[in-house]
């Protein structure tokens, strides 16, 4: 068993500190990704919310957010041969080896098309649930040539679970007690923004003028622009007063 030392118990104070008080969940997200890569050692990783069930109890992932690469496409959830432990409604850390056999993960589908693509091997992945509903999975990635992740890998993430798993639990029930305003995530989807489109909406939705936006996202004003009129046209709307009201209302 893993014995912390000084820096361990820093930064692990620091994330559960930003669970709880970055406003912001997708921003929580990134941080938590960002601060945990401080403790153990990953190359890339993303972090997926579960989808809102439907009336005909669909499941899915959506609203990702990365780290230090693009985000798995969602098409691939289906090939995942992890897809029955995610959606069985249990909060768990594991690594991908300790439910599949190496061997036959690398001539498996899932992984020919998503890991070798990107030069990943090792993963370890996150399943957050409560009260048997599975709200979100983030999962680290190691570059193939690199060791597997350690049980002591296991020990440190375990301790953030039940953190994270009581966040997105808080953030599931605010957006179905409050379905009349759109998240920005349930409004990329509707209006089918790009990635791009939907984080300049996130920042629109927050108030940044222009130079705030194209500062953080590291865009010129021309490409601003060019997200804005995207955004505008998909939404049907002509500025921003018309942009927050279709948003705010859920017209």
């Amino acid at each position: 068993m893993k014995t912390l030392d000084t820096n361990d118990w820093l930064v692990l104070n620091s994330i559960i500190y930003k669970i709880y008080t970055v406003e912001d969940e997708k921003k929580m997200r990134i941080a938590f990704l960002e601060q945990l890569k401080m403790i153990i050692d990953f190359d890339a990783a993303d972090f997926y919310l579960a989808k809102d069930e439907g009336v005909n109890g669909e499941t899915g992932l959506v609203n990702p957010v990365a780290y230090n690469c693009d985000c798995v496409s969602g098409d691939y959830d289906a090939l995942d041969y992890s897809r029955g432990i995610l959606y069985s409604g249990k909060s768990m850390v594991y690594r991908e080896t300790d439910i599949i056999d190496d061997e036959k993960r690398k001539i498996s589908e899932y992984y020919q098309k998503v890991y070798k693509p990107n030069n990943w091997h090792y993963s370890m992945q996150i399943i957050l649930a409560k009260d048997k509903q599975f709200l979100g999975v983030a999962t680290l990635y190691r570059s193939i040539g690199k060791d597997n992740f350690e049980y002591d890998d296991i020990f440190l993430v375990d301790m953030l679970r039940d953190h994270l798993s009581f966040r997105l639990s808080k953030e599931r029930k605010n957006r179905l007690e409050n379905p009349h305003k759109w998240t920005i995530m349930e409004a990329a989807e509707e209006f089918q923004l790009t990635r791009r489109e939907e984080m300049v909406l996130q920042c629109i939705m927050e108030g940044k003028d222009k130079e705030e936006i194209c500062n953080e996202l590291v865009i010129s004003v021309n490409t601003f622009k060019k997200h804005s009129l995207n955004i505008y046209r998909k939404l049907g709307v002509n500025n921003r007063v018309q942009l927050f009201k279709k948003i705010l209302e859920k017209e």
